[in-house]
Protein backbone atom coordinates (compact mmCIF):
# COMPACT_ATOMS: atom_id res chain seq x y z
CA UNK A 1 0.00 0.00 0.00
CA UNK A 2 2.88 2.33 0.84
CA UNK A 3 4.39 1.74 -2.60
CA UNK A 4 1.06 2.44 -4.31
CA UNK A 5 0.62 5.58 -2.23
CA UNK A 6 4.13 6.77 -3.07
CA UNK A 7 3.54 6.14 -6.77
CA UNK A 8 0.27 8.07 -6.65
CA UNK A 9 1.92 10.99 -4.89
CA UNK A 10 4.69 10.96 -7.49
CA UNK A 11 2.15 11.11 -10.33
CA UNK A 12 0.36 13.99 -8.63
CA UNK A 13 3.65 15.84 -8.22
CA UNK A 14 4.49 15.33 -11.89
CA UNK A 15 1.01 16.56 -12.90
CA UNK A 16 1.35 19.77 -10.91
CA UNK A 17 4.91 20.31 -12.11
CA UNK A 18 3.83 20.10 -15.75
CA UNK A 19 0.77 22.24 -15.10
CA UNK A 20 2.75 24.90 -13.32
CA UNK A 21 5.28 25.01 -16.13
CA UNK A 22 2.62 26.17 -18.59
CA UNK A 23 -0.15 27.68 -16.50
CA UNK A 24 -0.56 31.27 -15.38
CA UNK A 25 -2.08 30.00 -12.13
CA UNK A 26 1.35 28.83 -10.97
CA UNK A 27 3.37 31.72 -12.36
CA UNK A 28 3.56 35.39 -11.58
CA UNK A 29 2.63 36.95 -14.91
CA UNK A 30 4.38 38.88 -16.21
CA UNK A 31 7.92 38.50 -14.93
CA UNK A 32 9.84 39.91 -17.92
CA UNK A 33 9.57 42.32 -20.85
CA UNK A 34 6.52 42.13 -23.13
CA UNK A 35 6.78 42.83 -26.88
CA UNK A 36 4.02 44.51 -28.85
CA UNK A 37 4.48 43.70 -32.54
CA UNK A 38 3.06 46.20 -35.03
CA UNK A 39 2.86 44.70 -38.53
CA UNK A 40 3.24 48.04 -40.33
CA UNK A 41 5.74 50.90 -40.39
CA UNK A 42 5.83 53.55 -37.69
CA UNK A 43 3.23 56.30 -37.85
CA UNK A 44 0.16 54.25 -38.76
CA UNK A 45 -2.95 53.53 -36.72
CA UNK A 46 -1.61 50.44 -34.97
CA UNK A 47 1.69 52.12 -34.19
CA UNK A 48 -0.06 55.16 -32.70
CA UNK A 49 -2.21 52.90 -30.53
CA UNK A 50 0.72 50.76 -29.38
CA UNK A 51 2.93 53.70 -28.45
CA UNK A 52 0.07 55.59 -26.81
CA UNK A 53 -0.53 52.85 -24.25
CA UNK A 54 2.74 50.90 -23.97
CA UNK A 55 4.26 52.82 -21.05
CA UNK A 56 1.08 52.82 -18.98
CA UNK A 57 0.37 49.19 -19.79
CA UNK A 58 3.87 48.40 -18.59
CA UNK A 59 3.21 50.29 -15.36
CA UNK A 60 -0.06 48.40 -14.83
CA UNK A 61 1.65 45.05 -15.42
CA UNK A 62 4.81 45.91 -13.52
CA UNK A 63 7.08 45.15 -16.48
CA UNK A 64 8.53 46.93 -19.48
CA UNK A 65 6.39 46.89 -22.64
CA UNK A 66 8.28 47.57 -25.87
CA UNK A 67 6.91 48.26 -29.37
CA UNK A 68 8.54 46.70 -32.43
CA UNK A 69 7.56 47.35 -36.06
CA UNK A 70 7.77 44.33 -38.37
CA UNK A 71 6.33 45.64 -41.63
CA UNK A 72 5.76 43.95 -44.97
CA UNK A 73 3.40 41.83 -47.07
CA UNK A 74 0.21 43.67 -46.03
CA UNK A 75 0.89 42.93 -42.37
CA UNK A 76 1.53 39.22 -42.94
CA UNK A 77 5.18 39.28 -41.83
CA UNK A 78 4.47 40.75 -38.42
CA UNK A 79 1.34 38.68 -37.88
CA UNK A 80 3.08 35.42 -38.79
CA UNK A 81 5.96 36.17 -36.42
CA UNK A 82 3.51 36.34 -33.51
CA UNK A 83 1.72 33.13 -34.48
CA UNK A 84 5.05 31.27 -34.20
CA UNK A 85 6.02 32.85 -30.87
CA UNK A 86 5.68 31.03 -27.55
CA UNK A 87 2.08 31.22 -26.28
CA UNK A 88 3.08 32.72 -22.95
CA UNK A 89 1.80 36.29 -23.16
CA UNK A 90 5.18 37.91 -23.79
CA UNK A 91 4.82 38.44 -27.56
CA UNK A 92 1.59 40.12 -28.63
CA UNK A 93 0.32 41.46 -31.94
CA UNK A 94 -1.25 44.88 -32.31
CA UNK A 95 -3.46 43.56 -35.09
CA UNK A 96 -5.36 45.68 -37.57
CA UNK A 97 -8.11 45.28 -40.13
CA UNK A 98 -5.90 44.03 -42.96
CA UNK A 99 -3.91 41.24 -41.36
CA UNK A 100 -6.83 40.06 -39.19
CA UNK A 101 -9.99 40.45 -41.30
CA UNK A 102 -8.86 40.71 -44.93
CA UNK A 103 -5.67 38.81 -45.72
CA UNK A 104 -7.06 35.29 -45.26
CA UNK A 105 -9.75 35.99 -47.87
CA UNK A 106 -7.48 37.93 -50.16
CA UNK A 107 -3.86 36.82 -50.30
CA UNK A 108 -2.85 33.50 -51.81
CA UNK A 109 -0.26 31.40 -49.97
CA UNK A 110 -0.79 33.18 -46.65
CA UNK A 111 1.39 31.50 -44.03
CA UNK A 112 -0.94 32.04 -41.08
CA UNK A 113 -4.65 31.80 -40.32
CA UNK A 114 -5.79 34.62 -38.01
CA UNK A 115 -8.91 32.67 -37.03
CA UNK A 116 -6.91 29.63 -35.90
CA UNK A 117 -3.50 30.98 -34.98
CA UNK A 118 -4.36 34.11 -33.00
CA UNK A 119 -6.47 34.73 -29.91
CA UNK A 120 -8.28 38.10 -29.54
CA UNK A 121 -7.48 39.97 -26.32
CA UNK A 122 -8.85 43.51 -26.49
CA UNK A 123 -9.95 46.12 -29.02
CA UNK A 124 -8.25 49.47 -28.54
CA UNK A 125 -9.60 51.92 -31.11
CA UNK A 126 -11.55 52.26 -34.34
CA UNK A 127 -10.61 54.90 -36.91
CA UNK A 128 -13.14 56.02 -39.54
CA UNK A 129 -12.13 56.55 -43.15
CA UNK A 130 -12.71 60.00 -44.58
CA UNK A 131 -13.79 60.53 -48.19
CA UNK A 132 -11.53 63.43 -49.12
CA UNK A 133 -11.15 65.40 -52.36
CA UNK A 134 -8.78 68.18 -53.51
CA UNK A 135 -9.59 71.63 -52.18
CA UNK A 136 -10.06 72.88 -55.76
CA UNK A 137 -12.76 70.30 -56.52
CA UNK A 138 -16.04 71.85 -57.63
CA UNK A 139 -18.04 69.87 -55.07
CA UNK A 140 -18.04 70.31 -51.29
CA UNK A 141 -20.78 67.89 -50.23
CA UNK A 142 -21.37 64.21 -50.85
CA UNK A 143 -24.58 64.77 -52.87
CA UNK A 144 -22.71 67.20 -55.14
CA UNK A 145 -19.87 64.69 -55.47
CA UNK A 146 -22.29 61.92 -56.46
CA UNK A 147 -23.87 64.21 -59.04
CA UNK A 148 -20.43 64.93 -60.49
CA UNK A 149 -19.70 61.21 -60.44
CA UNK A 150 -22.69 60.57 -62.65
CA UNK A 151 -21.89 63.45 -64.99
CA UNK A 152 -18.22 62.66 -65.46
CA UNK A 153 -17.34 59.68 -67.71
CA UNK A 154 -14.33 58.61 -65.62
CA UNK A 155 -12.83 59.20 -62.18
CA UNK A 156 -9.82 57.82 -60.34
CA UNK A 157 -9.63 57.03 -56.64
CA UNK A 158 -6.55 56.42 -54.55
CA UNK A 159 -5.86 53.89 -51.82
CA UNK A 160 -2.98 53.17 -49.47
CA UNK A 161 -2.61 49.79 -51.19
CA UNK A 162 -4.47 46.92 -52.78
CA UNK A 163 -6.73 45.13 -50.33
CA UNK A 164 -6.91 47.94 -47.77
CA UNK A 165 -10.24 49.11 -46.31
CA UNK A 166 -9.99 52.29 -48.40
CA UNK A 167 -9.66 50.20 -51.55
CA UNK A 168 -12.81 48.22 -50.74
CA UNK A 169 -14.70 51.40 -49.77
CA UNK A 170 -14.05 52.77 -53.26
CA UNK A 171 -14.86 49.50 -55.01
CA UNK A 172 -18.21 49.19 -53.24
CA UNK A 173 -19.06 52.77 -54.16
CA UNK A 174 -18.20 51.92 -57.75
CA UNK A 175 -20.40 48.82 -57.64
CA UNK A 176 -23.41 50.54 -56.11
CA UNK A 177 -23.36 53.49 -58.49
CA UNK A 178 -22.21 51.57 -61.56
CA UNK A 179 -19.75 54.27 -62.49
CA UNK A 180 -16.44 54.21 -64.34
CA UNK A 181 -14.04 54.46 -61.42
CA UNK A 182 -10.40 53.44 -61.70
CA UNK A 183 -8.48 52.35 -58.63
CA UNK A 184 -4.96 53.78 -58.21
CA UNK A 185 -3.10 52.00 -55.38
CA UNK A 186 -0.18 53.67 -53.59
CA UNK A 187 2.44 52.38 -51.18
CA UNK A 188 0.96 53.97 -48.12
CA UNK A 189 -1.25 56.87 -47.09
CA UNK A 190 1.41 59.57 -47.51
CA UNK A 191 1.95 59.18 -51.27
CA UNK A 192 -1.79 58.81 -51.83
CA UNK A 193 -2.55 62.03 -49.97
CA UNK A 194 0.22 63.90 -51.79
CA UNK A 195 -1.18 62.94 -55.20
CA UNK A 196 -4.71 63.80 -54.08
CA UNK A 197 -3.58 67.25 -52.93
CA UNK A 198 -1.98 67.68 -56.34
CA UNK A 199 -5.27 66.62 -57.98
CA UNK A 200 -3.63 63.67 -59.76
CA UNK A 201 -6.54 61.54 -58.49
CA UNK A 202 -10.10 62.64 -57.72
CA UNK A 203 -10.82 61.12 -54.31
CA UNK A 204 -9.47 58.92 -51.55
CA UNK A 205 -10.88 57.12 -48.51
CA UNK A 206 -8.11 58.03 -46.09
CA UNK A 207 -7.73 57.16 -42.44
CA UNK A 208 -9.25 60.16 -40.66
CA UNK A 209 -6.15 61.00 -38.55
CA UNK A 210 -3.94 61.14 -41.67
CA UNK A 211 -6.36 63.35 -43.61
CA UNK A 212 -7.38 65.74 -40.81
CA UNK A 213 -4.25 67.99 -40.87
CA UNK A 214 -4.59 68.47 -44.63
CA UNK A 215 -8.27 69.34 -44.26
CA UNK A 216 -7.43 71.81 -41.50
CA UNK A 217 -4.71 73.36 -43.68
CA UNK A 218 -7.19 73.84 -46.52
CA UNK A 219 -5.50 71.42 -48.91
CA UNK A 220 -8.35 68.90 -48.90
CA UNK A 221 -12.09 68.81 -48.33
CA UNK A 222 -13.80 66.02 -46.40
CA UNK A 223 -17.20 65.03 -47.79
CA UNK A 224 -18.18 62.02 -45.70
CA UNK A 225 -17.00 59.22 -43.45
CA UNK A 226 -17.18 55.55 -44.37
CA UNK A 227 -17.96 54.33 -40.85
CA UNK A 228 -21.43 53.20 -39.76
CA UNK A 229 -21.78 56.13 -37.35
CA UNK A 230 -20.56 59.70 -37.30
CA UNK A 231 -17.27 60.34 -35.54
CA UNK A 232 -17.11 62.35 -32.29
CA UNK A 233 -14.03 63.99 -33.79
CA UNK A 234 -16.13 65.34 -36.69
CA UNK A 235 -19.79 65.25 -35.64
CA UNK A 236 -20.89 67.50 -38.52
CA UNK A 237 -19.51 65.21 -41.22
CA UNK A 238 -22.15 62.73 -42.50
CA UNK A 239 -21.52 59.09 -43.29
CA UNK A 240 -21.73 57.59 -46.76
CA UNK A 241 -24.44 55.22 -45.52
CA UNK A 242 -26.78 57.94 -44.25
CA UNK A 243 -26.51 60.01 -47.45
CA UNK A 244 -26.61 57.21 -50.03
CA UNK A 245 -28.71 54.65 -48.21
CA UNK A 246 -26.18 51.90 -48.98
CA UNK A 247 -26.90 49.25 -46.37
CA UNK A 248 -24.01 48.14 -44.15
CA UNK A 249 -21.54 50.56 -45.71
CA UNK A 250 -18.97 50.46 -42.92
CA UNK A 251 -15.22 50.56 -43.54
CA UNK A 252 -12.82 51.44 -40.75
CA UNK A 253 -9.25 50.98 -39.64
CA UNK A 254 -9.12 49.38 -36.20
CA UNK A 255 -6.40 48.13 -33.91
CA UNK A 256 -6.57 45.50 -31.19
CA UNK A 257 -4.37 43.10 -29.28
CA UNK A 258 -3.85 39.42 -30.08
CA UNK A 259 -1.84 36.54 -28.62
CA UNK A 260 -0.60 33.26 -30.13
CA UNK A 261 -3.07 30.39 -29.97
CA UNK A 262 -2.55 28.39 -26.78
CA UNK A 263 -1.91 31.38 -24.51
CA UNK A 264 -3.47 30.55 -21.10
CA UNK A 265 -6.88 32.10 -20.55
CA UNK A 266 -5.91 33.76 -17.24
CA UNK A 267 -3.17 35.63 -19.13
CA UNK A 268 -5.69 36.73 -21.80
CA UNK A 269 -8.13 37.89 -19.11
CA UNK A 270 -5.42 39.81 -17.22
CA UNK A 271 -4.27 41.57 -20.37
CA UNK A 272 -7.84 42.47 -21.33
CA UNK A 273 -8.43 43.99 -17.89
CA UNK A 274 -5.22 46.02 -17.90
CA UNK A 275 -5.52 47.23 -21.51
CA UNK A 276 -9.10 48.37 -20.94
CA UNK A 277 -7.96 50.08 -17.75
CA UNK A 278 -5.28 52.02 -19.61
CA UNK A 279 -7.73 52.99 -22.37
CA UNK A 280 -10.06 54.41 -19.72
CA UNK A 281 -7.41 56.80 -18.41
CA UNK A 282 -8.41 60.35 -19.46
CA UNK A 283 -5.06 61.35 -20.94
CA UNK A 284 -4.72 58.18 -23.02
CA UNK A 285 -8.30 58.44 -24.27
CA UNK A 286 -7.83 62.13 -25.10
CA UNK A 287 -4.60 61.43 -26.99
CA UNK A 288 -6.23 58.78 -29.16
CA UNK A 289 -9.38 60.80 -29.74
CA UNK A 290 -7.27 63.81 -30.75
CA UNK A 291 -5.84 61.58 -33.48
CA UNK A 292 -9.37 60.87 -34.72
CA UNK A 293 -9.71 57.42 -33.13
CA UNK A 294 -12.78 56.17 -31.29
CA UNK A 295 -11.67 54.35 -28.14
CA UNK A 296 -13.68 51.12 -28.02
CA UNK A 297 -12.95 48.87 -25.02
CA UNK A 298 -14.51 45.40 -25.13
CA UNK A 299 -14.50 42.17 -23.17
CA UNK A 300 -12.62 39.21 -24.62
CA UNK A 301 -15.82 37.61 -25.90
CA UNK A 302 -17.12 40.88 -27.35
CA UNK A 303 -13.86 41.44 -29.22
CA UNK A 304 -13.88 37.87 -30.52
CA UNK A 305 -17.35 38.42 -31.96
CA UNK A 306 -16.27 41.78 -33.41
CA UNK A 307 -13.38 40.12 -35.25
CA UNK A 308 -15.66 37.41 -36.61
CA UNK A 309 -18.11 40.03 -37.93
CA UNK A 310 -15.31 42.02 -39.57
CA UNK A 311 -13.88 38.92 -41.24
CA UNK A 312 -17.30 37.90 -42.56
CA UNK A 313 -17.94 41.45 -43.79
CA UNK A 314 -14.79 41.63 -45.87
CA UNK A 315 -15.34 38.15 -47.28
CA UNK A 316 -18.79 39.32 -48.41
CA UNK A 317 -17.41 42.55 -49.90
CA UNK A 318 -14.68 40.69 -51.78
CA UNK A 319 -17.27 38.33 -53.27
CA UNK A 320 -19.74 41.14 -54.01
CA UNK A 321 -17.25 43.41 -55.77
CA UNK A 322 -15.40 40.60 -57.51
CA UNK A 323 -12.06 42.28 -56.85
CA UNK A 324 -8.99 40.05 -56.80
CA UNK A 325 -5.47 40.51 -55.48
CA UNK A 326 -3.98 39.99 -58.94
Amino acid sequence: MRAIRSAALALIAIFFAVTCATSAWCQVYPNRTIQLIVAYAAGGTGDIVARSISDKLGAALGQTVVVENRAGASGAIGAHSVTTASPDGYTLLVGQTGEIAVNQHWLKGLNYDPDKDLVPIALAAVVPLALVVPSKASYSTLPDFLAALKAKPKMTFASAGIGTPGHFAGELLKLKFDENLTHVPYKGAGPALNDLIGAHVEFYFSGFPAAAPHVKAGNLKVLALSSAKRSPAAPDVPTVAEVTGIKDYDFTLWAGFFAPRGTPQPVIDRLNKEINGVLAQPDVKARLEAAGAVVTPMSVSEFREFVQRESAKYLHVIKETGVTSQ
